[in-house]
């Protein structure tokens, strides 16, 4: 008898069951029976709108196991061709050090952490992000950098609205003059972005002989260098030109190249940008890279994004905390400066621990050979009758093809292809080779025989074959006849880039970094607004697979049709799930998704002969990104009151409607709302701001409380973005990366972002490649692979099930701030400690910092209200994990009762001293607490103990003494 047949065998249990936490029956059972619940399908109907809820179940394949999924994923990536690239264009091939992938991106303990608004439980990836900065503030002669940009597009149209913020001299006329040699992607973000923003660009040609600056009043120049034609240019005279013109100045520049070219702070630029890509980080299909920005000193505290700064905790040791304006945009709304609310994290540690284990000796040799080569190409291209059109270059050679046939370019590129590798055609009579770190002196002799018309012996940097004795000499030569200007500053002092230069001394350091940070492989992060859900292995292992890794995003179409259809599928089963018609994976941030649907509605409206709708109705309860996004789409944001429900207040909406009905574009609501709650009037929302002319925007950075449940699409909404690394796995690693795709109606369908770069399109490019961060994608797509459309509706109860258990749990101990029909939240809750607070003196900061002696990561602080905490469990927590976090938190309440009954001090408690270091609790104690009830606290296994490095840390000193870099050895040694 087979197992199947065999009444009393145990199936094995799903991939669906293993991610989430509450999957034993009888656990089920005794939390909707602390609800009041016969069943997960009551539960969901009772806490749903009826207008929303529905039963229909999602059109998708049913669930496979881990083992068939990635046999699929394989067999998707078999339809990928991985050839040589040398196309450049701002993405190369580089070594990603075997250390740094297996501790790095492919350690739970870095991409399962949260961004680090808890500074004293993330010093780990601190310190790596300050690393980073330092690294980028280093090689381009700048005072600052942040922590991280999207990509270099997105950060050079950041760039752009930095310097028009910034140029107080210039007239609301004056235009953004734009390097013709910039990366034609890089060309395209900004158009977008400047179209939104009503910025006139000028596209100018510097390189001409007799090039100088146009009679134009411009307020921001856009140089790239090297330039997107590889040409190495002293920019020098065009930025003092500039800056006489009292205009910004911003450089668009390669690290590497950097690291022997002088940096763009000290030829006069007032900004840098760019992309870390090549220092470790594969090119994965476009995505995704750490892109940067660094300025200037007087322009700190313009930067958008975040940053790193230096602090000291409450015993006075160095600490690191994000600084400045970290959530500007959540606290500014409107007025924010920019949307972007997430960086690139785990990507900027991948790129900084680059710099670290190579130093800047070994970055300074890498960029020597990559240098020897590409003199070697435009060798052996002169060897072979062409012109080589740039004498200067770092690593990339553009050839005129001496042939007078109108398509010789053309046919190299073909046979080039045919031979396994991609050069970059410009016209029928030029192309471009970018070499790179990865490139070998078999792939230089390879491309001298296809540059002199034969077929190369080797293939893919394999093989003997000679080089021609001019190009060999030309390699052999490293280090010779160096691009100009030549760097003469120095970089990278700090002694952190000395120490680490071996395997074991990386090793030691990343453990030591790790053991410093909470993350989800520690235990629960149990915040409200962003989920922090389980990042299977299963669906993380394809992301380092070289066939969807080493794949660039301007690759012939047949050499990347795995990974298109992959993304095409995911697009698909997406717009399914929320009840759209088309979806566009290219934004890499919620923030860009928010922006590109944004666009959508306004080119909609113009579309139909209504330029002038331009106002968003945006509820005071909604992310502040809303209202950042839509300033940044050229739309103007009007609030709309929220009731004492946390619910948008419809006689208020109808005032808004009657006010600004002619002028009405889109109104932006947050389902289930920001407060946490199913608002029972989403239905009659919609329909209201229909019958005014205007579109509906649902934020679906909650979706994964309606997933199989109610669809956006569905009952009213015409745009939604999506968080991928909310609700579909895509791990947050410290604060990026993540996805953001958009999702429309049909309606709308034509307004989604370009797809293919150079293509028109109402919208354009919203991020540098048409499919975004496209290496992460199959991370959501093996999840949603995995869970099929049971697991998937399962999951959504679940986190629905686990918010209402805790806020039922919790509710006599701390008042729960909104819940909705039935009493019931939706998938997180908020506890209100503002009476609690106001009785005993104990902040919500306090408790967020005891939580720590606990073993958690706190709850969402003050958001979206003052004094509260946002919990949400998510889906992957099991009921054990959950009962810890609810006892931990009502034994905080008891000692809360202890201060208010004047057990404790009000300024001595382990409330008000906490987090408790190691360190600390071996110092004299004279604190009216025990060292034990300190670190050892009801319910924490003393062999299971976090212990955080830093003490709570002094942030307004941080802010008022700006740091954001690693010191250097004079400043370290004048400390000691």
């Amino acid at each position: 008898m087979t197992g199947s047949q065999n009444p009393n065998s145990v199936a094995p249990a799903g991939f669906g069951d293993r991610h989430i936490g509450v999957s034993a029956q009888p656990h089920v059972h005794h939390m909707l029976t602390a609800l009041g619940f016969g069943s997960l399908e009551e539960l969901s109907a009772a806490a749903l709108p009826e207008s929303i809820y529905t039963t229909e179940p999602l059109g998708l394949q049913a669930a496979v196991s881990e083992e068939a999924m990635l046999a699929e994923l394989r067999a998707l990536a078999a339809k990928n061709t991985v050839n040589k690239s040398f196309i450049g264009q701002g993405y190369y091939g580089t070594h990603t050090p075997g250390v740094i992938q297996r501790n790095v991106l492919e350690s739970p303990a870095w991409y399962t952490a949260y961004t680090p608004y808890q500074p004293e439980i993330s010093q780990g990836r601190l310190e790596a992000l300050l690393n980073f900065q330092t690294v980028v503030a280093d090689l381009t002669g700048m005072t600052t950098a942040n922590a991280s940009m999207l990509d270099e597009g997105t950060a050079a149209a950041e760039a752009m609205a930095l310097m028009r913020r910034n140029n107080r001299t210039a007239s609301p006329d004056a235009v953004l003059l734009v390097d013709a040699d910039v990366f034609p992607q890089t060309l395209a973000v900004i158009n977008t972005r400047a179209k939104a923003m009503g910025i006139p660009v000028l596209v100018h040609d510097f390189t001409a002989d007799d090039a100088g600056l146009p009679d134009v009043e411009f307020f921001g120049l856009l140089l790239q260098y090297p330039g997107d034609s590889g040409l190495v240019r002293d920019i020098a005279p065009v930025i003092a030109a500039a800056k006489a013109a009292k205009a910004l100045v911003a450089v668009a520049a390669d690290l590497l190249a950097l690291t022997l070219l002088e940096s763009p702070g000290a030829l006069g630029a007032d900004l840098a940008v760019g992309t870390s890509q090549r220092f470790g980080v594969p090119m994965g299909f476009g995505g995704p890279h750490a892109g940067y920005m660094a300025v200037r000193q007087g322009l700190e505290r313009s930067l958008p994004g975040r940053l790193v700064g230096v602090s000291k905790d409450a015993a006075g040791n160095q600490a690191y905390r994000l600084a400045l304006q970290t959530r500007e945009q959540h606290i500014r709304r409107e007025k924010a400066t920019s949307n972007i609310c997430t960086a690139q994290v785990l990507l900027a540690v991948m790129a900084g621990m680059y710099a670290v284990y190579h130093g800047p000796d070994g970055l300074r040799r890498i960029a020597s050979r990559v240098h020897a080569l590409a003199r070697g190409v435009a060798v052996a291209a002169e060897a072979a009758g062409h012109t080589v059109v740039h004498e200067n270059y770092f690593d990339t050679v553009r050839v005129r093809i001496a042939s007078a046939g109108g398509h010789a370019a053309a046919e190299l590129v073909a046979a080039a292809h045919k031979a396994g590798y991609l050069l970059r055609q410009l016209d029928h009579d030029h192309l471009q080779i970018a070499v790179d770190e990865t490139t070998t002196e078999a792939d230089v002799a390879a491309l001298a025989s296809l540059l002199a018309g034969r077929a190369p012996e080797t293939g893919h940097g394999t093989g003997s074959a000679q080089l021609p004795a001019g190009a060999a000499g030309a390699v052999g030569a490293a280090g010779a006849a160096l691009p100009v200007p030549a760097r003469a500053t120095p970089f990278m002092v700090n002694p952190v880039f000395h120490v680490h230069n071996s395997e074991t001394q990386m090793l030691r350091y990343l453990r030591r970094l790790a053991d410093a940070d909470y993350a989800l492989d520690r235990g629960m992060i149990p915040l409200g607004s962003c989920t922090m859900k389980l990042n299977a292995t299963a669906e993380m292992a394809a992301v380092s697979w070289p066939e969807f890794a080493n794949l660039h995003p301007f690759a012939p179409a047949e050499d990347t049709v795995g990974i298109v259809e992959m993304a095409t599928q995911l697009e698909e089963w997406l717009a399914e799930i929320t009840g759209y018609d088309a979806v566009s994976v290219q934004p890499n941030a919620g923030s860009q998704g928010e922006f590109a649907g944004l666009m959508a509605i306004r080119a909609y409206h113009v579309e139909n002969g209504n330029p002038d709708r331009n106002v968003v109705l945006i509820p005071t309860s909604a992310h502040g990104t809303n209202a950042a996004s839509a300033v940044m789409a050229g739309l103007k944001v009007v609030p709309v009151a929220t009731d004492g429900f946390g619910n948008v207040d419809i006689d208020d909406l109808k005032r808004q409607l009657s006010v600004h009905e002619d002028r009405l574009a889109a109104i932006m609501v947050t389902y289930p709302s920001t407060h946490g709650v199913f608002e029972t009037s989403i239905s009659t929302i919609c329909a209201m701001v229909h019958d005014a002319g205007g579109q509906v925007y649902v934020d679906g950075a909650n979706l994964n409380a309606l997933v199989g449940l109610a669809r956006p699409g569905k009952f009213g909404a015409d745009v939604s973005h999506l968080n991928l690394h909310k609700t579909f796995c895509i791990p947050h690693g410290g604060g990026g990366p993540g996805v953001g795709p958009v999702a429309v109606g049909a309606h709308l369908a034509k307004h989604l972002p370009a797809r293919e770069l150079g293509l028109g399109s109402s919208v354009g490019l919203v991020s540098s490649a048409p499919y975004g961060s496209a290496s992460i994608l199959p991370i959501s797509w093996a999840y949603i692979r995995m869970m099929g459309p049971d697991g998937l509706l399962r999951a959504t109860q679940t986190a629905i099930l686990s918010a209402n258990y805790i806020a039922r749990r919790l509710g006599d101990h701390y008042p729960v701030l909104y819940t909705g029909a039935h009493d019931l939240v939706a998938h997180e809750c908020i506890l209100d400690l503002r009476g609690i607070s106001a009785d005993s003196g104990v902040s919500v900061d306090d408790v967020a910092k005891r939580l720590i002696d606990y073993g958690f990561h706190a709850p969402t602080m003050s958001f979206p209200v003052a004094g509260t905490l946002m919990v949400e469990p998510t889906e992957s927590e099991d009921l054990a994990e959950v009962d810890r976090f609810i006892d931990a938190m009502i034994a905080i309440r008891k000692e809360i009762a202890a201060v208010k009954d004047g057990l404790w001090p009000a300024g001595d408690n382990p409330l008000a001293n906490a987090p408790h270091t190691a360190q600390c609790l071996t110092e004299e104690w004279e604190h009216p607490y025990s060292r034990a009830e300190a670190a050892f606290p009801a319910g924490v296994d003393p062999r299971a103990k976090y212990w955080p490095v830093v003490r709570r840390i002094d942030q307004a000193y941080g802010d008022r003494h700006l740091v954001c870099s690693c010191p250097s050895i004079e400043e370290l040694a004048e400390a000691n």
